[in-house]
């Protein structure tokens, strides 16, 4: 087989992606690949790298749509050719959500100089900013969500002396400040209610430490979490002693595709720093009703830390409501930071639980998050060189099967060498969103709107 980057062996991919550029990654003078389907071919000349057409790209994937592509590789060193194994790359006819947005900075710890949310058009290379701290120096920007991947619904935080939630609808932006006497900082980790009248919320106050040790760079974690859930007519923040316990933390939020039940990750309060090691987060749930916004009066623990003796973090639920996808690290939350965090399906049918072996490696996975359609998901990895998270794609059937997963393509297979900025919190959008940071500049240097709290019980 050749050795190439990205590793496009026997990957399953949608019809409508950007093409499969590559790298040959031993000794070649020239290289030749030839792309086939059952219904036409591509053949490709370069030195190193296969750089394919974006047209023929499209047309060779719309005829053969269902059915494989065989890519053949042939380098030559002096006056000799060698001709590899050819490889297959199955093209799925669900389309993926034509959109990704995510953060791109630094891998660093407590300072940076840019960063920003961008939005990269998988049929092409295209890639647009929607904001950069270029324009607002020495803020940090994160946590940006969306609707049901509607790129007219979405929600972002300021952090540093512009502090504040950013709520864009149909390209009018609102900033909202969320810190309330009854809460204990202002909102964080976010996930949008699907009838789009809430957003739910953690607050949290977050700290890191630094190890000592070479095998560990950093902790993150929480002294203090509870779930709120804001009400975006009324302007407020509502929660539930369920939810906001002093006697545990709770924190990432998921909504069900219905509506009625939210999801959470919760441990028993426990001294931190001290025992940093020691807190290990469950998933659980409650119900909720969206007419009368208020919370059931159980909570049901789904996977129990008890007994795992691990932590879940970042339960998120398919659109069709048949797979739920969380993270498991040996414990805390902010796994991102955990190189055994791994990828797990929950079965909301059995309520069994499982690794998806075929899209864990041996480094970090992390955040993940849905297409709209339920068949493509796309997660955070650092398998690439153990530093910098980037994006992979995999496939799910409607059986809760995934495929091997892929790497995010990109114009030159050279691009992740050159880029020193990390991948973060990768979303799938149906569309381009279409505000941009020049046009919310006066709602960002606006007051704000001061949110109210209620708890219901």
């Amino acid at each position: 087989m050749p050795s190439i980057f990205p590793d496009y062996h026997d990957v399953i991919i949608p019809v409508n992606i950007a093409p499969l550029n590559f790298r040959f990654e031993e000794k070649a003078e020239k290289l030749f690949a030839v792309i086939e389907g059952k219904k036409g071919k591509i053949g490709v000349k370069g030195k190193t790298k296969v750089r394919i057409p974006l047209k023929k790209w499209r047309k060779l994937l719309e005829n053969n749509t269902g059915e494989s592509l065989d890519i053949t590789v042939f380098t030559r060193v002096g006056k000799v050719w060698t001709k590899f194994r050819p490889f297959s790359v199955h093209i799925e006819n669900d389309p993926v959500d034509t959109w990704l947005v995510y953060r791109l900075i630094a891998p660093g710890y407590e300072a940076w100089s840019e960063m920003g949310l961008y939005q990269r058009d998988l049929t092409s290379f295209r890639e647009k900013q929607i904001i950069n701290n270029r324009l607002l120096p020495g803020s940090c920007m994160n946590c940006h969500s969306f609707n049901q991947n509607n790129p007219d619904q979405m929600m972002f935080h300021l952090r540093g002396s512009i502090a504040a939630t950013m709520l864009v609808l149909d390209g009018e932006a609102v900033k909202l400040n969320t810190k309330t006497d009854e809460t204990i900082s202002n909102c964080v980790y976010p996930y949008w209610h699907p009838s789009g009248k809430y957003i739910g919320f953690s607050v949290n106050n977050i700290s890191q430490v630094f190890h000592s040790q070479k095998e560990k760079r950093i902790e993150v974690f929480d002294s203090r979490s509870d779930i709120v859930v804001y009400d975006i007519e009324y302007n407020k923040l509502i929660s539930s002693r369920n939810i906001s316990s002093e006697a545990s933390f709770e924190t990432f939020p998921a909504f069900s595709p219905d509506g009625r039940t939210l999801f959470f990750c919760s441990a028993p309060k426990i001294d931190q720093p001290d025992h940093y090691d020691k807190i290990r987060y469950s998933l659980c749930s409650i119900s909720f009703d969206p007419y009368s916004g208020t919370f059931g009066d159980q909570i049901d623990t789904l996977v129990s830390s008890t007994l795992t003796g691990r932590s879940v973090s970042f339960p998120r639920v398919s659109p069709d409501g048949k797979n739920l996808v969380f993270t498991l690290s040996d414990y805390g939350n902010f796994s991102i930071w955990h190189r055994e965090a791994d990828l797990y399906q929950f079965d909301l049918d059995t309520r069994s639980f499982k690794p998806i072996d075929i899209i864990n490696s041996d480094d970090t996975e992390s955040y993940h998050s849905w297409s709209s359609g339920s068949r493509w998901m796309v997660f955070s990895s650092r398998r690439v060189d153990g530093l910098y998270t980037r994006p992979f794609i995999t496939y799910v059937d409607k059986k809760g099967n995934f495929g091997k997963p892929f790497l995010l393509p990109q114009k030159d297979p050279d691009y992740y060498d050159a880029e020193l900025r990390s991948f973060n919190v990768p979303e799938f959008i149906t569309g381009k969103v279409m505000s941009d940071g020049r046009t919310m500049l006066r709602s960002i240097g606006s007051s704000g709107k001061n949110v109210t709290f209620e708890l219901k019980d």
